[in-house]
C-alpha cells in the first residue's frame, strides 16, 4: 500500500514543471535590436533583415512600421493559471519617402502605464445591429415567407 502512495505521489511531482513557461508574441529581444538601427543612416532593407516584416504599416505624410514583442508568463497557482504581461515593448519606425529611417521610438510596459487617454475623444466602433444580425434577419424572414408574397406592415 505505502508503495502504491509513493508511486503516485512520484509520477504526480514528476510531472511538475519548476521553469517558468513563456509564450512570445511578436519579435524576440526588440529593445536589444533595435539599438542596432541607425537615425538617418538605416534604410527599409536593413530594418527588415534585422527585425522582419513589421507587424503593421501605416503610411500617411512619412510610412510608419510598428513591431510588438509581448510576452505573457504563468502566475501561481493561487491565480488559477492566469497569465500575466511582464515584457511588452512597442517599436514605431519612421520612414521617409527615400526609405531613410527618420524617427524611431521605443515604449515598453512601464511607459505604456503612463499613457492617459481621454474619453471624449474614443469613439464606440460598434452598433447594434451587426452584420450577423442582419443576415440571420434576412435568413428568417427568407423562410417565413419564400415566395415574398406576404403583405409587408406598414409603420405608422
Amino acid at each position: 500500500m505505502k508503495i502504491l502512495i509513493l508511486l503516485i505521489l512520484f509520477l504526480s511531482i514528476s510531472n511538475c514543471n519548476l521553469n517558468r513557461i513563456e509564450n512570445n508574441h511578436g519579435v524576440h529581444f526588440l529593445e536589444k535590436k533595435q539599438q542596432d538601427l541607425i537615425v538617418n543612416e538605416s534604410n527599409k532593407n536593413d530594418i527588415i533583415m534585422l527585425l522582419g516584416q513589421p507587424s503593421t504599416k501605416s503610411s500617411f505624410n512619412n510610412d510608419l512600421w510598428i513591431y510588438i514583442e509581448r510576452k505573457k508568463t504563468g502566475t501561481n497557482l493561487t491565480s488559477f493559471g492566469r497569465k500575466k504581461i511582464f515584457v511588452n515593448n512597442v517599436l514605431s519606425l519612421e520612414l521617409n519617402d527615400q526609405g531613410l529611417l527618420v524617427k524611431k521610438d521605443l515604449k515598453n510596459i512601464e511607459d505604456m502605464k503612463d499613457l492617459e487617454f481621454n474619453p471624449n475623444d474614443t469613439s464606440i466602433g460598434y452598433r447594434k445591429r451587426t452584420f450577423v444580425y442582419d443576415f440571420v434577419t434576412t435568413l428568417i424572414r427568407k423562410i417565413n415567407d419564400p415566395l415574398g408574397t406576404r403583405k409587408k406592415k406598414v409603420s405608422d
